[in-house]
């Protein structure tokens, strides 16, 4: 009795597996390539930031000049003078080397008569009362140094909590909520729309502890960029083998 089993056929990559195949490599490839862009971005961005962070300090009007231009001002260091509205802090729920506390954004009346929330640092949870600390609460006249950071318009994502206006503990920087809570109005009293983080100076009594600007901007792009074109060479290794041993099976 005769085997009368068919025999197998060989599986070449139709024209249909083969269109999926290169739209997929495709996609791998840019996906890389975008990642290589983000890449040169990123480090563009990281130099432009390291370079404005120790450069010689602007005065608040080129500062003011270059935001009313449309010009990117953050992290650009600034020098101004004027007095502080210690009354009015508003308090910005932080952690510094382990430690709960708050960043203390105190408005700032400069020599000009424009108003500006400037951030002077960190103080402990203990002492967000300001009689815990009399001696950091300077009076008149006094120079600042620091670095400008942008507002945010809005929440930054839905994981942060809300603002607590009534106990004035803030989990993002929202500027006109802080100006209202301060008793500002921020059309009429020339409130300027950015921060600034004041730099590492000592404070009399060593509270609030300056300098504690943070940089957050990871850099992982090259991996990502590994990753795909990882993936793409990878895919076109297993479509190579299938056409080999296609091509094998059909001699």
């Amino acid at each position: 009795m005769t085997d009368a089993s068919p025999t197998s056929t060989p599986r070449r990559l139709g024209p249909v597996t083969l269109i999926v195949i290169m739209a997929a490599l495709a996609v791998l490839l840019a996906l890389g390539t975008w990642q290589v862009k983000r890449l040169y971005w990123k480090q563009d961005l990281l130099a432009k930031i390291e370079t404005r962070m120790v450069a010689a300090p602007a005065n608040l009007e080129e500062i003011v000049a270059l935001e009313s231009a449309g010009e990117d001002i953050e992290y650009r260091r600034v020098s101004l003078t004027g007095r502080f509205r210690h009354a009015n802090e508003q308090f910005f729920f932080s952690t510094l080397n382990g430690r709960s506390g708050y960043y203390v954004y105190t408005p700032f009346e400069t020599d000009a008569g424009r108003l500006i929330f400037i951030n002077r640092g960190f103080v402990d949870v203990g002492s967000k009362d300001p009689a815990m600390r009399g001696q950091g609460q300077v009076a008149g006249t006094v120079a600042i140094v620091g670095l400008v950071r942008d507002r945010l318009d809005e929440k930054p994502s839905w994981v942060v909590p809300d603002n607590d206006l009534a106990k004035n503990i803030y989990f993002w920087k929202d500027l006109d909520a802080m100006a209202v809570n301060a008793g500002i109005d921020p059309q009429a009293d020339r409130l300027l729309p950015f921060f600034i983080d004041a730099d590492d100076s000592p404070n009399p009594g060593g509270q609030p502890i300056g300098g504690v600007t943070q940089v957050n901007l990871p850099n992982s792009h090259l991996q990502y960029a590994v990753t795909w074109y990882g993936l793409a060479l990878a895919l076109l290794g297993v479509t190579v083998a299938l056409w080999w041993r296609g091509r094998g099976r059909g001699k």
